[in-house]
């Protein structure tokens, strides 16, 4: 019996000799299936992809260098792993602001790297990077001209940079209107701010502003009060419009990710020479006049401003002025017009406006069918002026009236960022609006 399981032993081992030898004198034309093709067939599991590769996964240990073939595998498998860490598979939209702060579940300890992820036109706009943390304690607003340490507007009437945060949920109502002092950031991310049914926010003669994740709404005509702007001034003001958000001449701005609605005049009014603005990531509802970008026609320093439009949701209850432009140059790119019961991008003054991957949807309304409108100018006039579509989605029966030459320098002042496609607006777009971030999690 002994000798039996030896003979059966030496045997077996002959037969596993052979078979390796058989296999190291296989010829290259035998084992010349591609590395790429194996890690391929190992990272799709299929019962299809398997079967299809029959051939080569006979040979798969055929290799010159399994050694090298495994580390493959294994460098595979942990990049894969570093990337659902780093949340590449649940976060990743393709927006590029968001996926350059949003993946990261630690964001509430490096909010200031938001500031490294504009894009467009107010790219360069720092807001309060290079400042310290002021946190918003206090929601009153009872003395404009000598407001309370821990108020908003304590905060942003501040001569140095400042990081503007909230310790918790709130609804500020303003007396008078917020007016800001350069290089801020308002940022409302991981609670609920409301600036609403009172006075809203004015950047006026400053630079570099951030405004992040507030909800703005039903502001009203305030003024002919005095008004705090700075820690060295006061004066007096005389009736605001209402506006959301009113920028006059003013540089280096970002208006992203807000809710903004229902305000007496404008949600975001653009005016006096301001330029370097990018509106990113808003979601605009139940408003007539949006957004106005120029003063007026007679207002030729408007002639230098730039403004790009990006990722922005236009829903319901809008009525017009998604933007309406003057004088400038104005890159409208990949956001979503949803509803509008006149037009959706207008102007006057003939201002350059550059429409790309952008999905307008029409109304019902068969007379309000045209994204474009020219304000109060004949045909003779406005045929020259460079307005464009490259790349929109035009659904029910929605058109752009293009016009113009179509010259080059005008439109690459007009040009901010490479447009993607109109395809992916949905996803681009499917969260603008203020966030509800919540702290150790991925916005």
């Amino acid at each position: 019996m002994a000798f039996s399981y030896q003979r059966w032993f030496y045997v077996s081992a002959l037969l596993i000799l052979w078979l390796f030898v058989t296999v190291k004198a296989s010829t290259k034309q035998e084992s010349r299936f591609v590395k790429t093709e194996q890690l391929q067939s190992l990272n799709n599991s299929s019962m299809a992809n398997r079967t299809d590769d029959d051939d080569a996964w006979t040979h798969e240990h055929a290799v010159d260098n399994p050694e090298e073939i495994a580390s493959m595998v294994d460098m595979t498998i942990r990049n894969s792993t570093e990337r659902r860490n780093l949340g590449y598979f649940s976060c990743g939209t393709g927006n590029p602001i968001d996926d350059c702060w949003r993946c990261d579940p630690n964001w509430h300890l490096h909010r200031k790297r938001l500031a490294n992820c504009a894009i467009g036109f107010g790219r360069n706009a720092v807001g309060g990077r290079d400042g310290k943390y002021y946190v918003v304690s206090n929601p009153s607003d009872d003395d404009p001209v000598n407001p309370k340490p821990g108020t908003l507007r304590h905060a942003v009437i501040q001569d140095r940079p400042l990081w503007i945060v909230f310790k918790r949920d709130m609804v500020i109502t303003l007396k008078q209107e917020l007016i800001m002092n350069s290089f801020k950031t308002i940022d409302g991310r991981g609670v609920n701010v409301h600036i609403a049914n009172g006075a809203c926010i004015t950047i006026q003669y400053i630079t570099n502003v951030i405004i992040h994740g507030i909800n703005i709404h039903d502001c009203k005509p305030t003024g002919n009060a005095m008004v705090r702007s700075s820690p060295s001034h006061y004066g007096w003001r005389t009736m605001a419009d209402g506006d959301a958000v009113s920028i006059f001449g003013s540089s280096h701005i970002w208006i992203d990710h807000n809710s903004l609605s229902n305000c007496a005049d404008g949600l975001i009014d653009a005016i006096m020479g301001s330029t370097a603005i990018t509106v990113s990531n808003n979601y605009f509802t139940h408003h007539n006049e949006v957004m106005l970008l120029g003063h007026s026609d007679s207002y030729t320093r408007d002639k230098v401003m730039q403004v790009t439009i990006a990722y922005n949701h236009f829903g319901e209850g809008l009525i017009q002025r998604m933007p309406r432009c003057r004088h400038g140059y104005f890159h409208v790119v990949n956001n979503d017009y949803t509803h509008w019961e006149m037009y959706a991008i207008g102007g006057s003054a003939d201002p350059t406006i550059n429409s790309q991957g952008n999905r307008y949807l029409a109304p019902v309304n068969p007379f309000a069918k045209e994204v474009t409108k020219r304000v109060d100018t004949s045909n003779g006039v406005w045929k020259h002026w460079n307005w464009r579509s490259e790349g929109d989605l035009l659904l029910n029966g929605a058109y752009f009236t293009p016009s113009g030459a179509g010259s080059a320098a005008s439109y690459a002042r007009a040009s901010s960022l490479g447009a993607k496609s109109s395809s992916l607006v949905g996803s681009l777009t499917s969260n603008a609006g203020a966030l509800r971030c919540r702290r150790g999690r991925q916005c």
